[in-house]
């Protein structure tokens, strides 16, 4: 006769994902499933281990968070996040996929103590070709089709979250804005596609001189910005007058076109501590370009 207990117990270790059972205090419990070595590494060594045993410091801490979370609330909560075979020690990476795996981590409280602990199921799925994909569609969302750099949208959400971070640390933020000199001129000597070539040559120079943290967007038409977080004024003027004599200096035609000159004009201010909103941002700078172009163009003025 078949035992029921036999049979519960196979269906649990055939499971596509693994579960583990987790203490209060951080300790792997138990784990059954997560059989699918494409998806999964076998992590039957974790048990009677502590999270601090196998984990870095940070991602231990995480985890210890989310399970006191969970036991706090006494409900199920989802929780997504990403780690690597080589972030646990003992696994063996290459019995499993490679590089970081994303999680969606369905954690429910036990109701029954487990080692004089309270305890949490976690069910851990792997969404990694979710998480891509949506992180693709992200990247469309937030990039111009035509130039790669990001798009006005983007550009107008970086710049919301600067200006709440200039409120909470008041550290420099520094905003340009840069139109292209003539362009309507470039388009009608040598059409529209040279046009669009002038623009994505600018842009792929822009973004291959950025610091990690700046942000280049086609803000419109033949206008540009740079976000400079953390970046003083004279920093910050060194940098967009750099761009702008790089830009000056720079062949973006291919050689069957005649020699085209290609310059930008470019207004450059920090956010204030006046500032209420992104409006008042943008049309300070807006003004300092105004004044750039009736300078004579491709030159650089700064507001305050």
């Amino acid at each position: 006769m078949t035992n029921h207990l036999d049979i519960l117990l196979d269906m649990l270790s055939a499971l596509p994902d693994p579960v583990f059972v987790l203490t209060e205090s951080g300790r792997y419990a138990a784990l059954i499933g997560g059989k699918d070595r494409q998806h999964y590494h076998d992590g039957a060594h974790l048990v009677d281990f502590s999270l601090y045993d196998v984990l870095p410091k940070a991602k231990a801490d995480w985890f210890l968070e989310q399970i006191k979370i969970t036991l706090e609330q006494n409900q199920l909560r989802i929780v997504e996040y990403g780690l690597a075979g080589a972030d646990v020690d003992g696994l063996d990476t290459q019995q499993g996929p490679e590089g970081e795996i994303w999680f969606e981590g369905r954690v429910q409280p036990l109701a029954t103590p487990v080692n004089n602990e309270r305890a949490v199921v976690w069910v851990a799925c792997n969404i990694t070709r979710r998480h891509q994909l949506e992180a693709k569609l992200q990247l469309l969302s937030e990039t111009d089709e035509l130039t790669g750099a990001y798009n006005r949208r983007k550009l107008l959400d970086a710049l919301t979250l600067s200006l709440a971070s200039f409120r909470e640390r008041q550290t420099p933020v520094a905003v340009v804005l840069m139109d292209v000199d003539h362009f309507k001129t470039i388009n009608d000597r040598f059409g529209h596609i040279a046009g669009d070539e002038v623009l994505r040559g600018i842009a792929h120079h822009a973004m291959a001189h950025l610091r990690e943290g700046d942000l280049f967007a086609r803000f419109g038409g033949e206008e540009f910005a740079l976000l400079l977080p953390n970046t003083a004024l004279d920093v910050a003027n060194v940098i967009a007058e750099r761009l702008r004599q790089a830009i000056a200096s720079g062949n973006f035609l291919p050689e069957s076109h005649p020699p085209l000159v290609v310059t930008a004009s470019m207004g450059l201010s920090l956010i204030q501590p006046q500032d209420q909103a992104i409006e008042t941002i943008l049309r300070r700078v807006d003004n300092a370009l105004y004044r750039a172009k009736n300078s004579g163009r491709n030159c650089l003025v700064v507001d305050g």
